[in-house]
């Protein structure tokens, strides 16, 4: 198993606690349910899930001040939880893991769970994000 795989659980639980149909405990077991992991990959997931609701107003005013003209309430659910994820990630920084390699993640996973044009802005808003908090250089 792999890092994009534990990010896809990781998707898919913050998918299911957007939808809000069910908690964490519930969403991260059908998330594991669905890909089966590794431990060490399961505790990454844990890690960025964690991390994305201990962080989730700082992650929600992160996309709502840079999808201009748009509030968050009208972007597609999955971009909302790919974003959440890789701001997750970007937040709790692992030092193996550069800020671009989490957005290049981000547009794979987009690229899988949603449309090509979705991953132009995913990768706009990511891109931008990430600069505005000088977590990659200008």
């Amino acid at each position: 198993m792999s890092r994009r795989t534990a990010r896809e659980a990781a998707l898919q639980t913050l998918y299911q606690l957007d939808l809000g149909l069910v908690d964490e405990p519930q969403a991260f077991a059908y998330a594991m349910e669905s890909t089966p992991l590794a431990n060490r990959d399961a505790d990454y997931a844990r890690r960025i899930v964690r991390a994305a609701l201990s962080h989730w107003e700082e992650i929600n005013a992160f996309i709502s001040n840079a999808s201009v003209g748009w509030t968050i309430d009208r972007l597609a659910r999955v971009d909302i939880s790919l974003l959440r994820l890789s701001l997750a990630e970007m937040l709790s920084h692992d030092p193996d893991t550069p800020i671009n390699v989490v957005i290049n993640e981000g547009l794979e996973l987009a690229k899988q769970y949603s449309t090509e044009e979705s991953s132009r802005f995913i990768n706009g808003m990511l891109g931008n994000i990430a600069r505005q908090q000088g977590w990659v250089k200008q």
